[in-house]
Protein backbone atom coordinates (compact mmCIF):
# COMPACT_ATOMS: atom_id res chain seq x y z
CA UNK A 1 0.00 0.00 0.00
CA UNK A 2 0.96 3.64 -0.29
CA UNK A 3 2.56 4.91 2.88
CA UNK A 4 1.43 7.47 5.45
CA UNK A 5 3.98 10.17 6.07
CA UNK A 6 3.66 9.57 9.81
CA UNK A 7 1.12 6.87 10.79
CA UNK A 8 -1.23 7.87 13.59
CA UNK A 9 -0.51 11.59 13.39
CA UNK A 10 -2.76 14.34 12.15
CA UNK A 11 -2.34 15.45 8.57
CA UNK A 12 -0.67 18.69 9.70
CA UNK A 13 1.85 16.76 11.80
CA UNK A 14 2.55 14.31 8.99
CA UNK A 15 3.44 17.12 6.64
CA UNK A 16 5.39 19.17 9.18
CA UNK A 17 8.77 18.04 7.85
CA UNK A 18 7.76 18.75 4.25
CA UNK A 19 7.29 22.00 2.38
CA UNK A 20 4.04 22.27 0.47
CA UNK A 21 4.63 23.57 -3.06
CA UNK A 22 1.15 23.47 -4.54
CA UNK A 23 -2.28 21.85 -4.38
CA UNK A 24 -4.69 20.62 -7.03
CA UNK A 25 -8.38 19.72 -6.64
CA UNK A 26 -9.43 16.24 -7.77
CA UNK A 27 -12.35 16.63 -10.19
CA UNK A 28 -15.57 15.06 -8.99
CA UNK A 29 -14.48 14.97 -5.34
CA UNK A 30 -13.94 17.38 -2.46
CA UNK A 31 -10.33 16.21 -2.04
CA UNK A 32 -7.08 17.75 -3.16
CA UNK A 33 -3.66 16.49 -4.15
CA UNK A 34 -0.68 18.16 -2.52
CA UNK A 35 2.81 18.40 -3.95
CA UNK A 36 5.36 18.48 -1.14
CA UNK A 37 9.14 18.58 -0.98
CA UNK A 38 11.82 17.65 1.54
CA UNK A 39 15.39 18.30 0.39
CA UNK A 40 15.56 16.76 -3.10
CA UNK A 41 12.59 14.40 -2.62
CA UNK A 42 9.10 15.19 -3.91
CA UNK A 43 5.82 13.51 -3.00
CA UNK A 44 2.27 13.77 -4.22
CA UNK A 45 -0.04 13.12 -1.28
CA UNK A 46 -3.75 13.01 -0.50
CA UNK A 47 -5.07 13.17 3.07
CA UNK A 48 -1.54 12.66 4.35
CA UNK A 49 -1.03 9.46 2.33
CA UNK A 50 1.71 9.23 -0.24
CA UNK A 51 0.47 8.43 -3.75
CA UNK A 52 3.81 8.67 -5.51
CA UNK A 53 7.33 9.82 -4.81
CA UNK A 54 10.31 10.92 -6.85
CA UNK A 55 12.69 8.50 -5.10
CA UNK A 56 10.70 5.26 -5.53
CA UNK A 57 9.62 4.27 -9.00
CA UNK A 58 10.71 0.69 -9.66
CA UNK A 59 7.30 -0.93 -9.96
CA UNK A 60 5.86 1.94 -12.02
CA UNK A 61 8.70 1.51 -14.52
CA UNK A 62 8.16 -2.24 -14.52
CA UNK A 63 4.52 -1.76 -15.50
CA UNK A 64 5.61 -0.09 -18.75
CA UNK A 65 8.64 -2.26 -19.38
CA UNK A 66 6.71 -5.53 -19.03
CA UNK A 67 3.72 -4.41 -21.08
CA UNK A 68 5.64 -2.67 -23.86
CA UNK A 69 8.02 -5.58 -24.19
CA UNK A 70 4.96 -7.55 -25.34
CA UNK A 71 4.68 -5.11 -28.27
CA UNK A 72 8.19 -5.57 -29.62
CA UNK A 73 8.04 -6.02 -33.36
CA UNK A 74 4.84 -4.03 -33.68
CA UNK A 75 5.57 -1.31 -36.27
CA UNK A 76 3.39 1.45 -34.82
CA UNK A 77 1.74 0.55 -31.52
CA UNK A 78 -0.86 2.78 -29.87
CA UNK A 79 -0.48 2.89 -26.09
CA UNK A 80 -2.80 4.49 -23.53
CA UNK A 81 -1.45 5.29 -20.07
CA UNK A 82 -3.90 6.10 -17.30
CA UNK A 83 -2.27 8.54 -14.90
CA UNK A 84 0.70 10.82 -15.50
CA UNK A 85 2.07 10.62 -11.97
CA UNK A 86 5.72 11.63 -11.99
CA UNK A 87 6.29 10.32 -15.49
CA UNK A 88 8.10 7.09 -14.63
CA UNK A 89 5.69 4.83 -16.50
CA UNK A 90 5.72 7.15 -19.51
CA UNK A 91 9.51 7.36 -19.66
CA UNK A 92 9.88 3.59 -19.34
CA UNK A 93 7.38 3.04 -22.16
CA UNK A 94 9.18 5.45 -24.47
CA UNK A 95 12.46 3.66 -23.81
CA UNK A 96 11.02 0.40 -25.18
CA UNK A 97 8.72 1.64 -27.96
CA UNK A 98 9.90 2.46 -31.47
CA UNK A 99 9.80 5.79 -33.30
CA UNK A 100 6.37 5.18 -34.88
CA UNK A 101 4.61 4.51 -31.58
CA UNK A 102 1.95 6.84 -30.23
CA UNK A 103 1.50 7.22 -26.48
CA UNK A 104 -1.54 8.97 -25.04
CA UNK A 105 -1.48 9.82 -21.32
CA UNK A 106 -4.84 10.59 -19.70
CA UNK A 107 -4.52 12.69 -16.54
CA UNK A 108 -7.59 13.62 -14.51
CA UNK A 109 -6.03 16.30 -12.27
CA UNK A 110 -4.91 19.39 -14.23
CA UNK A 111 -2.41 20.36 -11.52
CA UNK A 112 -0.43 17.14 -12.06
CA UNK A 113 0.19 18.04 -15.70
CA UNK A 114 1.18 21.56 -14.63
CA UNK A 115 3.64 20.22 -12.05
CA UNK A 116 5.26 18.10 -14.75
CA UNK A 117 6.37 21.26 -16.53
CA UNK A 118 6.95 23.20 -13.33
CA UNK A 119 8.50 21.99 -10.07
CA UNK A 120 8.82 18.39 -11.35
CA UNK A 121 10.32 19.28 -14.74
CA UNK A 122 13.69 17.83 -13.74
CA UNK A 123 12.00 14.51 -12.86
CA UNK A 124 10.21 14.33 -16.21
CA UNK A 125 13.21 15.34 -18.29
CA UNK A 126 12.29 15.82 -21.94
CA UNK A 127 9.66 13.06 -22.20
CA UNK A 128 6.73 15.46 -22.54
CA UNK A 129 8.39 16.99 -25.62
CA UNK A 130 8.72 13.60 -27.31
CA UNK A 131 6.71 13.76 -30.57
CA UNK A 132 5.21 10.35 -29.78
CA UNK A 133 3.46 11.71 -26.67
CA UNK A 134 0.05 13.32 -26.25
CA UNK A 135 -1.30 14.43 -22.87
CA UNK A 136 -5.10 14.41 -22.58
CA UNK A 137 -6.82 16.11 -19.69
CA UNK A 138 -9.62 13.97 -18.35
CA UNK A 139 -10.73 10.59 -17.08
CA UNK A 140 -8.93 7.62 -18.62
CA UNK A 141 -12.19 5.67 -18.36
CA UNK A 142 -13.71 7.97 -20.97
CA UNK A 143 -10.73 7.54 -23.27
CA UNK A 144 -11.04 3.76 -22.97
CA UNK A 145 -14.70 4.02 -24.00
CA UNK A 146 -13.96 6.21 -27.02
CA UNK A 147 -13.81 3.31 -29.46
CA UNK A 148 -13.32 -0.45 -29.93
CA UNK A 149 -9.94 -1.99 -30.71
CA UNK A 150 -8.24 1.39 -30.41
CA UNK A 151 -5.17 0.40 -28.40
CA UNK A 152 -2.36 -2.13 -28.50
CA UNK A 153 -1.75 -1.57 -24.79
CA UNK A 154 -3.63 0.11 -21.97
CA UNK A 155 -1.55 0.75 -18.84
CA UNK A 156 -3.36 1.68 -15.64
CA UNK A 157 -1.51 3.23 -12.72
CA UNK A 158 -4.55 5.01 -11.35
CA UNK A 159 -5.03 5.71 -7.66
CA UNK A 160 -3.69 2.78 -5.62
CA UNK A 161 -4.78 0.13 -8.09
CA UNK A 162 -7.99 -1.88 -7.54
CA UNK A 163 -8.08 -0.77 -3.90
CA UNK A 164 -8.39 2.95 -4.46
CA UNK A 165 -7.59 5.77 -2.06
CA UNK A 166 -8.35 8.92 -4.00
CA UNK A 167 -11.75 8.59 -5.67
CA UNK A 168 -14.45 5.95 -5.63
CA UNK A 169 -15.03 6.84 -9.25
CA UNK A 170 -11.79 5.05 -10.04
CA UNK A 171 -13.42 1.77 -9.03
CA UNK A 172 -15.17 1.83 -12.42
CA UNK A 173 -11.86 0.94 -14.04
CA UNK A 174 -11.45 -2.21 -11.99
CA UNK A 175 -14.94 -3.63 -11.62
CA UNK A 176 -16.26 -6.31 -13.99
CA UNK A 177 -17.72 -3.80 -16.44
CA UNK A 178 -14.58 -1.67 -16.39
CA UNK A 179 -12.42 -4.65 -17.29
CA UNK A 180 -14.81 -5.63 -20.07
CA UNK A 181 -14.57 -2.10 -21.45
CA UNK A 182 -10.79 -2.31 -21.34
CA UNK A 183 -10.86 -5.63 -23.20
CA UNK A 184 -13.20 -4.07 -25.79
CA UNK A 185 -10.75 -1.21 -26.32
CA UNK A 186 -7.81 -3.53 -27.04
CA UNK A 187 -6.88 -4.74 -30.47
CA UNK A 188 -6.47 -8.52 -30.87
CA UNK A 189 -3.21 -9.42 -29.18
CA UNK A 190 -3.33 -6.21 -27.14
CA UNK A 191 -2.22 -5.99 -23.52
CA UNK A 192 -3.88 -4.53 -20.45
CA UNK A 193 -1.30 -3.70 -17.76
CA UNK A 194 -2.44 -2.86 -14.24
CA UNK A 195 -0.35 -1.61 -11.31
CA UNK A 196 -1.38 -2.29 -7.74
CA UNK A 197 0.05 -1.26 -4.40
CA UNK A 198 -0.52 -4.78 -3.04
CA UNK A 199 -1.61 -8.28 -4.11
CA UNK A 200 -5.33 -8.84 -4.59
CA UNK A 201 -6.57 -12.38 -5.27
CA UNK A 202 -10.19 -11.34 -5.78
CA UNK A 203 -9.22 -8.79 -8.39
CA UNK A 204 -6.94 -11.26 -10.15
CA UNK A 205 -9.85 -13.72 -10.40
CA UNK A 206 -12.11 -10.97 -11.74
CA UNK A 207 -9.49 -10.10 -14.34
CA UNK A 208 -9.18 -13.73 -15.42
CA UNK A 209 -12.95 -13.96 -15.93
CA UNK A 210 -12.79 -11.35 -18.70
CA UNK A 211 -11.29 -13.92 -21.08
CA UNK A 212 -7.87 -12.29 -21.06
CA UNK A 213 -4.71 -14.35 -20.52
CA UNK A 214 -3.38 -13.10 -17.19
CA UNK A 215 0.12 -13.18 -15.71
CA UNK A 216 1.01 -11.70 -12.33
CA UNK A 217 4.36 -10.11 -11.52
CA UNK A 218 5.20 -9.34 -7.90
CA UNK A 219 7.78 -6.61 -7.55
CA UNK A 220 9.75 -6.24 -4.36
CA UNK A 221 9.11 -3.01 -2.53
CA UNK A 222 11.97 -0.55 -2.43
CA UNK A 223 11.41 -0.43 1.33
CA UNK A 224 12.59 -3.62 3.05
CA UNK A 225 9.83 -5.63 4.68
CA UNK A 226 6.96 -3.92 2.85
CA UNK A 227 4.23 -5.67 0.90
CA UNK A 228 5.29 -6.22 -2.73
CA UNK A 229 3.70 -4.22 -5.49
CA UNK A 230 1.98 -6.12 -8.29
CA UNK A 231 1.75 -5.74 -12.04
CA UNK A 232 -0.85 -7.78 -13.89
CA UNK A 233 -0.54 -8.26 -17.63
CA UNK A 234 -3.71 -9.40 -19.38
CA UNK A 235 -3.46 -10.16 -23.10
CA UNK A 236 -6.43 -10.25 -25.42
CA UNK A 237 -6.30 -13.41 -27.58
CA UNK A 238 -5.69 -12.83 -31.25
CA UNK A 239 -3.00 -11.72 -33.67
Amino acid sequence: MRRSLAPGASEAARLAAWTELDTGPIPGTDRVLRLVRRDDEFLIVVDGMELMGSHRSGSERELAALACEELRGHPAPRVLIGGLGMGFTLRAALAVLGPQARVVVAELVPAVAAWARGPLAHVFGDCLDDPRVEIRAGDVNRVIQSGPEAWDAVLLDVDNGPRGLVSRGNDRLYDAWGLKRARWSLRPGGVLGIWSGCPDRKFKSRLQRTGLRVTEHRIRSERPGRTPHVVWLARRPGA
